[in-house]
């Protein structure tokens, strides 16, 4: 595809942005980037594995495990494509109803992964501050409609603005700002009203991303509480460790995704490649460390992982 082509307001085709300055070195980049994918592949499946398998970990934090582990797993198929077809050099642009459906998937995975955190802090808070009820308060049919609560808030609120795009007029240069498809990338291109996608948008950033945390960090500030006014200090330390894959699950979820805002926001001045690197961190870093974190901070996953090795040597 021309560059004369994408620049054209009739056409339905939108440019990929790769690595800027980077493009001779794009066949170097797809080896850590392909390594990078096949560890969110098989530590997320390896999650799944252990948890399907192992009847000890069939409980309602490792029910949310596998949640997250599986929407991990989706996020990484959702740009696979995009990604290493551009460093392989298959593909350079991508059509208006691919971009759109990519855009549909990427912010609703965001959405639900940030949902399941918020079920993930819930599960902490009840086992840390009321132990006593947690599996009467848990049980498998409530988990069961958690589950279903997430998936609908996750991909039922977010169509009215995806379909919108579609009717959108994309008269400006047709080039994306990353290897995949954003819906404020597809938004800043159009010439029509876009007022509609920008406060539904905004609101739905409110109603998901920003009460999720703000309702996380409240479970903390109580949690902590809790564990303040536990005597024994080994009692303590035993709770807060409970938390600590959680923890670093929701920093790795959050940071990225504040370090993207702030570079769109305030960052207009700096390269297109920190742009570019920050999108990547947004969309790998997240779905790669959480099957790290939770090998090695959770003992029941970490202990079923080594024998799974064992048994396979």
């Amino acid at each position: 595809m021309s560059v004369l082509s994408v620049t054209n307001s009739s056409s339905s085709r939108f440019a990929l942005t790769g690595f800027p300055g980077l493009e001779i070195y794009y066949l170097w980049l797809s080896v850590p980037f392909s390594i990078i994918y096949v560890t969110v592949f098989l530590g997320n499946c390896m999650v799944l594995h252990v948890i399907r398998t192992e009847p000890s970990l069939h409980q309602p934090m490792f029910y949310f495990l596998a949640m997250l582990a599986l929407t991990d797993l989706c996020m990484g198929l959702s740009t696979i494509h995009t990604v290493l077809g551009i460093l392989w050099g298959f593909i350079q642009d991508i059509s208006l109803d691919a971009c759109i459906a990519q855009s549909y998937f990427i912010h609703g995975l965001s959405f639900m992964e940030s949902s399941v955190l918020l079920a993930m802090s819930f599960d902490r808070y009840i086992a840390i501050c009321n132990p006593l009820r947690y599996s009467s308060i848990l049980t498998n049919d409530k988990i069961m409609k958690i589950g279903v609560a997430i998936l609908c808030r996750s991909s039922m609120l977010i169509p009215p603005v995806i379909i919108r795009l579609k009717f959108l007029n994309y008269c400006r240069p047709h080039f994306l700002s990353h290897s995949f498809c954003l819906h404020q990338d597809l938004i800043r291109m159009a010439c029509g009203d876009i007022r509609f996608n920008s406060i539904y948008g905004l609101a739905l950033v409110i109603s998901n991303l920003l009460l999720d945390s703000v309702l996380i960090l409240m479970s903390y500030i109580m949690i902590l509480h809790t564990v303040l006014s536990i005597a024994s200090r080994e009692e303590r330390i035993k709770s807060l460790q409970t938390c600590v894959s959680h923890i670093s699950a929701v920093l790795v979820f959050y940071i990225p995704i504040i370090g993207l805002t702030m570079v769109h926001r305030f960052g207009k001045h700096l390269s297109p490649l920190v742009h570019v690197l920050m999108g990547n961190i947004y969309i790998l870093f997240p779905p790669l460390m959480n099957p790290i974190i939770y090998s090695i901070k959770t003992q029941q996953i970490r202990v079923r992982i080594k024998r799974l090795f064992l048994k396979g040597n």
